[in-house]
């Protein structure tokens, strides 16, 4: 017995289907199931050929109309800083419940105290495990939903492969970098202060800790260009030029949808602007993206994304940082409406 199922048939299936019709007696659809009638009991040869013909449209028609109709993007989700892959488990359900037979893949890497080394180890790694999701032009393409420090390594993995990502959905990510007391900072570093930490993240080792690959102190800006290997490199905003930059921002500019998801109510990602891409200048005043010099130079690829309106910005207030991935009003209004 033979039994259709919600999600999408792949060729496999359907070749399966075309050598029961030839092969084997005819067979007729009654409700989900396919029932085994005796060829017998057809009068002549050419009917039952006819019939099996009849069928065998119907199975291709049914074939090609359950592939259009559900035929879901593969969703990817990455983590944020000192979490794991169980802090998008909700998100996945609900993915799944929306959808079902949606392929998801929650990226169980670096997890907790391990999230807190160099991003670019985590980034080139990371790759090598969904590059083969990543890079496969054959599916439907794929959505990453990417929280916290984790919108920061799709950024990454979106500049060094040639990827087939439709949307990126950046949740409280710090896109334009990090400059704030906040929970997280004291906990790692329980010593330093907002405006002397640049000391230690501006140095060979600071730059091994994940944190310091996206500070961006806005009264040290020169020594952030020296010495940022991360942020600055994939913002091509470093005093050395980057030899990969064309080929990055030609990447990143592939994505078809770009969606910044952030809050003035966050608490941790500061500002709370950085997750649209806005940053402080110098005298501490929030600049929105289309101000900072990566725009105005499309430096990576944002001003391409914009001139598109690729862009979408949504600004959800209430919900802090550690609640964006299990909000249902996020879920539902700003990432459910992009998974269709």
């Amino acid at each position: 017995m033979f039994r259709f199922n919600s999600y999408r048939r792949n060729e496999d299936d359907v070749t399966q289907l075309i050598i029961i019709v030839f092969t084997q007696p005819f067979y007729r659809i009654t409700s989900q199931e396919i029932h085994l009638i005796d060829a017998t009991t057809t009068t002549t040869k050419n009917t039952t050929q006819s019939s099996r013909m009849s069928f065998l449209g119907f199975i291709l028609t049914t074939a090609q109309l359950v592939t259009m109709t559900t035929a879901y993007k593969h969703v990817v989700f990455m983590h944020g800083i000192l979490s794991g892959p169980e802090s998008f488990n909700y998100f996945q359900s609900l993915v799944k419940n929306y959808h079902p037979g949606t392929p998801t893949t929650n990226i169980n890497m670096y997890n907790n105290v391990f999230s807190v080394v160099d991003m670019w180890d985590q980034v080139n790694n990371i790759a090598e495990s969904v590059k083969p999701i990543l890079t496969n032009k054959t599916s439907e393409g794929t959505i990453l939903i990417c929280y916290s420090q984790g919108g920061l390594i799709c950024r990454g993995l979106l500049s060094i492969l040639d990827h087939n990502v439709d949307t990126f959905i950046s949740l409280s990510s710090p896109q334009a970098g990090q400059f704030g007391d906040t929970q997280y900072l004291k906990y790692l570093f329980p010593n330093y202060l907002r405006d002397t930490i640049y000391k230690f993240f501006y140095t060979y080792e600071g730059q091994k800790v994940s944190v310091g690959n996206y500070w961006y102190d806005p009264h040290h800006v020169d020594l952030y260009k020296k010495t940022s290997k991360f942020l600055g490199l994939i913002d091509d905003q470093t005093t050395l030029p980057n030899p990969d930059a064309a080929r990055w921002k030609s990447n990143f500019s592939k994505l078809k949808n770009l969606v910044l998801i952030g809050g003035p109510n966050d608490g941790v990602i500061t500002p709370w602007q950085s997750s649209q891409f806005g940053m402080y200048d110098k005298n501490l005043t929030v600049q929105p993206y289309t101000k900072q010099p990566w725009y105005i130079k499309d430096s990576f690829g944002l001003a391409t994304l914009d001139a598109r309106k690729a862009i979408h910005v949504h600004t959800v207030p209430g919900v802090q940082h550690q609640h964006w991935h299990s909000n249902n009003t996020v879920f539902e209004s700003y990432i459910k409406p992009w998974l269709s």
